[in-house]
């Protein structure tokens, strides 16, 4: 018996240069699985187009006139089952991109990155894997300067608090960037039950992904 045609994976595209839309469209739409189902270049167009196409991945711009990106990616990622988002960007450390991963970005791509690792990162973030791992998180963070730690460093311990001890150790080696499998053989577990811990830490602490733990691991560390 032929196995089910997969379906394939549905992109929107927002940024207010058309050219970039084109590029990024013509990149995408002949890969054969991944289809664009809408463009926008205003982040106000953004709500409306997700909710009539259903979209698995935004690809987002910051800086655009009108509603910018980092609004847009707020809202979405609030909003019941949200499509994953990845912020595009022509920085490597920037406020604003970081301010997107808090709210739950599943990463950033650089507008340069070449056109086979912008398909790979479109398939890896539609099958649930963040595109950033924690190690470029932190030196991201380490680039920003960002007020208001003090109060997020309260929080962020708070959080950790409510996990198990074997969770809480699981959390501190994904914020040091460790993978499923570096992390089960330091901590001597399976890497299915290392993924299990990940997903528990996940829905205890109301977190979208593994950036946003490792995120919540150095607000905790200030």
């Amino acid at each position: 018996m032929t196995a089910p045609a997969q379906a394939p994976i549905r992109v929107l595209l927002v940024d207010d240069d058309a050219l970039v839309r084109a590029g990024l469209s013509m990149i995408l739409g002949g890969t054969g699985d991944i289809e664009i189902v809408g463009e926008a270049g205003d982040g106000a167009q953004v709500p409306p187009l997700v909710a009539a196409h259903r979209p698995d991945v935004v690809l987002m711009d910051i800086r655009m006139p009108g509603v910018d990106g980092l609004a847009a990616t707020e809202a979405l990622r609030a909003a019941p089952s949200p499509p994953e988002v990845v912020v595009l960007t022509t920085f490597h450390a920037d406020a604003q991109v970081l301010r997107a991963l808090r709210a739950g970005a599943a990463g950033f791509l650089l507008k340069d990155i070449a056109p086979a690792d912008l398909v790979d990162a479109i398939r890896r973030v539609a099958a649930g894997e963040p595109i950033l791992s924690p190690a470029v998180t932190r030196q991201l963070i380490s680039h920003v300067s960002d007020g208001g730690r003090g109060h997020r460093a309260e929080r962020a311990r708070a959080l950790l608090d409510r996990l198990s001890e074997r969770e809480r150790e699981v959390a501190l080696a994904v914020g040091r960037g460790s993978s499923n499998a570096e992390i089960g053989r330091e901590l001597f577990m399976s890497v299915p039950t290392v993924k299990a811990h990940v997903s528990r830490i996940l829905t205890k602490l109301g977190l979208n992904n593994r950036v946003q733990i490792a995120l919540l691991v150095y607000d905790a560390s200030g």
